[in-house]
């Protein structure tokens, strides 16, 4: 392979990052009268819809606050995360800082706190606060957040929980990749450190040794309690760009605990996911897949999405970083030239999310109810931070 540019890769990363992808967020999506943010963006930033998604509310506090911490401290950054962290303590949890799902404009409840996820990007992005300013208020909210989430792990959705009681009990791989993530994003304010390293291990053990299956060399999304598998639609579903998004999520924790097993581990399984997800006809990665090769219930199951695509190259970028595997590096390349040609909108800033199976523009908006400030940022960041730290080495 010649020799690559990568500091030229990683300038235009940033440049997308900071010229084009944060300003369309901070002068589209905050709400000057209500507070919080808007995330129902058209393609050229107009708001089409008021309703509030709390975890995209979170999610938006943590990467401004996020930033302001890691990359530059910008007042501009810091008072948009502020106001979106005050508007999500007021309005966004029930007083026993379960977080609901959704909001009105004016922050009434709209749909019941039945999504765990929604408490834990309100953790991470809480913690993230309570590092930029240093006041306690946001210590406390993370931490007694983070104290529900571990309340509520073992049956995450409670009382509104669909499925009959007894009859296919399931857990889900999600929570535990998520937990791994949001153990080292809130660690410098949670005062338990031995409560902390018994979480993360047991959500390692948890995706390594219960959720991946060997035998297919991808993880599962949902199995029975006891770790079997499970012959049904959610037990035979594969998310191959969840896989990859816990897979970097492993690789930071072994580099965090010094243990460079789980990042080779982590690598290995990584390339197996990705050859597996890979769209041999028309490239791209597959939303949803079968293990056993049936059709899926998820009638998406076939579209190209953006966040699937960008935790795929952060793993693979991350992954050739610290191994120096080549074929981490081959598939970077690779998703990199799908991702610019594909995703990028040549006209206005931010990028489409929902693409066909072909590659093809399938709604043109720039946010919604799934999609908002997180994913594209995150990803122009991490990629365009680890491509310098790679081109500084050479």
């Amino acid at each position: 392979m010649e020799r690559l540019d990568f500091a030229a890769m990683a300038a235009r990363y940033k440049d997308e990052l900071y010229g084009s992808v944060l300003p369309f967020w901070l002068d589209n999506s905050q709400d000057t009268q209500y507070g919080g943010y808007f995330t129902c963006l058209d393609r050229d930033g107009s708001v089409f819809d008021t309703d509030k998604f709390v975890w995209l509310q979170g999610r938006e506090v943590w990467m401004f606050a996020m930033l302001y911490n890691k990359v530059e401290k910008n007042p501009r950054w810091l008072e948009c995360a502020r106001q979106g962290a005050e508007f999500l303590l007021k309005y966004g949890h029930d007083g026993n800082y379960d977080f609901y799902f959704s909001l009105t404009r004016e922050g009434r409840p709209l749909v019941q706190p039945y999504n765990i996820f929604s408490n834990t990007f309100a953790c991470m992005a809480f913690a993230q606060m309570a590092l930029a300013t240093g006041e306690e208020k946001w210590a406390d909210a993370a931490r007694k957040t983070f104290s529900r989430i571990l309340e509520r792990r073992s049956n995450p959705k409670g009382i509104w929980a669909k499925g009959y009681p007894g009859t296919r009990p399931m857990k889900d791989f999600a929570l535990p990749m998520i937990i791994c993530n949001m153990a080292l994003e809130i660690e410098a304010i949670i005062d338990d450190k031995a409560l902390l390293d018994k979480t993360i291990e047991e959500a390692l053990h948890e995706v390594f040794d219960v959720f991946y299956q060997p035998s297919i060399g991808v993880m599962v999304e949902n199995l029975a309690p006891d770790g079997t598998l499970l012959d049904c639609f959610e037990g035979r579903k594969v998310n191959p760009g969840h896989d990859l998004e816990a897979l970097w999520f492993m690789m930071n924790l072994g580099t965090r605990l010094g243990r460079p097993e789980i990042i080779e581990k982590s690598m290995k399984i990584a390339l197996d996911v990705i050859d597996y997800g890979w769209d041999k006809e028309c490239g791209g990665i597959f939303y949803f897949m079968d293990r056993l090769g049936h059709p899926t219930q998820e009638l998406e199951w076939d579209q190209k999405l953006w966040w699937v695509h960008l935790e795929a190259a952060i793993c693979m970028i991350k992954g050739y970083k610290l191994t120096g595997n080549q074929k981490a590096l081959e598939w970077f390349l690779k998703l990199d030239d799908y991702l610019w040609k594909r995703f990028k909108d040549p006209e206005y800033p931010e990028w489409f999310g929902y693409l066909n199976r072909r590659g093809e523009v399938l709604l043109p908006l720039k946010g919604g109810k799934w999609k908002g400030c997180f994913h594209v940022p995150r990803g122009l960041y991490q990629i365009g931070t680890i491509l310098q730290e790679i081109a500084d080495n050479q």
